[in-house]
């Protein structure tokens, strides 16, 4: 292009005439001439490309401040105005040195070789800036904030990497690309085995992301590697959990599809929070209750009116089948644990951190040696774990300390001190019956 435009051919060799006229050997001069042009080409070059660069950036910076996207400020932050700059200072090079190489062609050669491969992987670094800036923009929007963008872009990257790799090596072999993409077929096997878990990583990654298995963003507890809390991270080959301790975790890819693990999402997106705890009590505490004990448990307001209703239906009861109440063991009679059940039970209806919408019961379960096992379950309507822990503590502060109101006891297992105490006490008593003891 430039021979065309412009013959140099006469100034490059303008200093190899001089040196010949001041009595220098041909070839020396020949050869002080080709370092000086490549030292002058080189310096010129360089200053063009300092020249563009700095124009190119300052242009970029000054349109990036007009508008209002934020697209453009991630291309100079990847670098993009700057790989660009170096396009046209190349060009003149590759145009230029057949010129004044001409009459050297080894060295002609090795340096249409070197730009060759200059070009190559200029080019993937101007790929690479676009799509590191592609997956910074689109991070910053709503709908891709859950989307795994690094594992896509990091196939694209390896893609572009491969074809530089490709072009690179016909540089070097003097084969086509074609040429050379055939025989890497050959290789197909040892290439699966090399990349394997990349391949493996890339299928997980659209596995994941088609069937909406995890988001950036999610609670997930993965047990078989310690992670428990927020995905912060979906790569090709791993997932990084950022754990409630701060501390971070990285998951293989592959292992959401190929192992279970527990994501939190649903209960986030739900209308509240199950809570499923339960109180034991003690087995020996539970009877039934007289009519003495109706009087003052009616003074309690939930379950008053449950009171009146179910003694009603019960008087009814016992009256029609003329049943001897002297045993409360004969026909209907109330307990104090029924009692209870049915006070939790109003008392979480009552609660204003529970959601009534949801599932709401007060159960027994199997007794056990730990006593009766009288099971909470219902849903917080605050979903935000220290909102929700609270709720739950503060339902369980109340029907425990409810508890001694209704005759009943909580189950506790005794203690060393206990232990000590009633040996104690057995002990005292042994003593005493010993002194009390009369003489025979």
């Amino acid at each position: 292009m430039f021979k065309d435009i412009f013959d140099i051919k006469p100034i490059s060799c303008f200093l190899e005439s001089y040196f010949i006229d001041q009595g220098m050997n041909t070839v020396a001069a020949g050869y002080l001439n080709l370092a000086i042009n490549l030292l002058i080409l080189f310096g010129l070059v360089h200053f063009i490309n300092y020249i563009l660069r700095r124009f190119v950036i300052e242009s970029f910076k000054a349109f990036t401040n007009k508008t209002k996207t934020t697209f453009d400020d991630f291309l100079i932050k990847s670098n993009f105005p700057k790989y660009v700059g170096r396009i046209i200072p190349i060009l003149v090079v590759y145009a230029t040195i057949p010129v004044i190489l001409i009459d050297h062609q080894f060295v002609l050669k090795v340096v249409i070789f070197l730009t060759n491969l200059y070009i190559i992987i200029l080019v993937v670094w101007i790929f690479r800036s676009l799509l590191r800036t592609s997956k910074n923009y689109l991070k910053t929007r709503e709908e891709y904030f859950d989307k795994p963008l690094d594992s896509y872009m990091q196939v694209l990257m390896i893609f572009i990497w491969i074809v530089g790799i490709m072009f690179v090596f016909s540089e070097i072999t003097g084969k086509s690309v074609i040429n050379f993409a055939i025989s890497l077929g050959a290789a197909s096997a040892v290439i699966l085995l090399i990349f394997k878990d990349t391949i493996m990583g890339f299928v997980a990654s659209i596995q994941v992301s088609v069937n909406d298995i995890v988001r950036i963003g999610d609670w997930i507890t993965f047990s078989k590697y310690g992670a428990d809390g927020d995905v912060t991270e979906i790569n090709l080959a791993t997932v990084r959990v950022q754990n409630f301790d701060n501390t971070f975790t990285t998951i293989p890819t592959y292992s959401l599809i190929a192992d279970s693990f527990q994501n939190w999402r649903g209960m986030l997106e739900s209308p509240g929070r199950r809570i499923k705890r339960a109180i034991n009590i003690k087995q020996n505490s539970v009877k039934f209750v007289t009519l003495e004990d109706l009087e003052k448990l009616k003074s309690i307001t939930l379950i008053a009116p449950y009171l009146e209703h179910r003694q009603k239906e019960v008087n009814k009861y016992n009256k029609k089948n003329n049943v001897d109440t002297t045993l409360p063991i004969n026909g209907r009679n109330q307990t104090n644990l029924g009692i209870f059940r049915k006070y939790a039970d109003a008392y979480l209806h009552d609660h204003p951190g529970i959601n009534k919408e949801l599932y709401l019961m007060v159960r027994h379960l199997s007794p056990t040696p730990q006593g009766i096992p009288l099971e909470i379950l219902c849903f917080s309507s605050d979903k935000r774990w220290e909102n929700y822990e609270y709720i739950a503590a503060d339902i369980f502060d109340h029907l425990i300390a409810a508890l001694p109101y209704f005759g009943l006891q909580l189950f506790e297992a005794p203690s060393g001190d206990d232990l000590k105490f009633l040996a104690n006490n057995m002990h005292q008593n042994t003593t005493t019956n010993k002194q009390v003891q009369p003489n025979i």
